[in-house]
């Protein structure tokens, strides 16, 4: 039997999280006494790992600095969400389309640039915790587009490359996709856009989770 795997990223592709995402942002740079980036760029390094993202936003600072302001944000995410106020929504038409690659017989996964504890709590948050056969974070790999996330999902899944699909909203995703030899699929209701998704690989780019659905194959 011919074991199929989606992998799919998780802010900007499961979930809409740029809420919390920009208030951190904006949390993280007030205390260390720096004007916050814009919305745009904020969004723009969604996916990379923390120090990565900082690195992009902060490209005269030092790698101490960089994760310095790495760990205001995740304590000012944490207090968000300690408040009630994280924002994390699924995308319309998310969950029915698990359903249907369930159904199928397609195995799941997720690679995030998410920590472990993050990805966990989004995810139980929406009943989705079990549904994953495989959990890839930036705890354990290097910031996409390093292809180790997508090659450890394969390993854990008992998948072979040509046979998996990494679905994704941003041009990092695509890239990590590449890098692996795997099929890159876009979405282009995230953070980066679909001109973006292509010239990083992207062999297609879909506008809703239907159109998805077919580029993926489903019936």
């Amino acid at each position: 039997m011919t074991l199929r795997l989606a992998i799919f990223d998780c802010d900007g592709t499961l979930v809409d999280s740029q809420h919390s995402i920009v208030a951190s942002m904006a949390a993280a740079f007030d205390a260390v006494s720096l004007a916050c980036p814009s919305r745009e760029q904020c969004l723009a390094v969604v996916g990379l790992s923390l120090p990565q993202a900082m690195a992009v936003l902060l490209p005269e600072a030092d790698g101490a600095f960089h994760h310095e302001v790495s760990e205001h944000y995740k304590r000012a995410f944490q207090t968000l969400r300690a408040s009630g106020g994280v924002q994390e929504p699924l995308y319309d038409g998310i969950a029915d389309l698990l359903d249907v690659l369930e159904a199928d017989g397609w195995l799941l996964a997720v690679a995030t640039g998410k920590s472990d504890r993050g990805l966990r709590l989004v995810l139980e948050h929406h009943g989705l915790f079990g549904r994953f056969v495989s959990l890839q974070t930036a705890d354990r790999h290097p910031s996409k587009p390093h292809p180790s996330m997508i090659e450890a999902a394969l390993a854990q899944a008992g998948a072979e490359r040509e046979h998996a699909v990494m679905i994704g909203d941003t041009s990092f995703d695509m890239l990590m996709a590449g890098a692996a030899s795997v099929r890159g699929l876009g979405v282009g209701w995230g953070y980066h856009a679909p001109d973006e998704l292509h010239a990083a690989g992207a062999a297609s780019v879909a506008m809703d989770s239907a159109e998805l659905a077919r580029h993926i194959g489903l019936p």
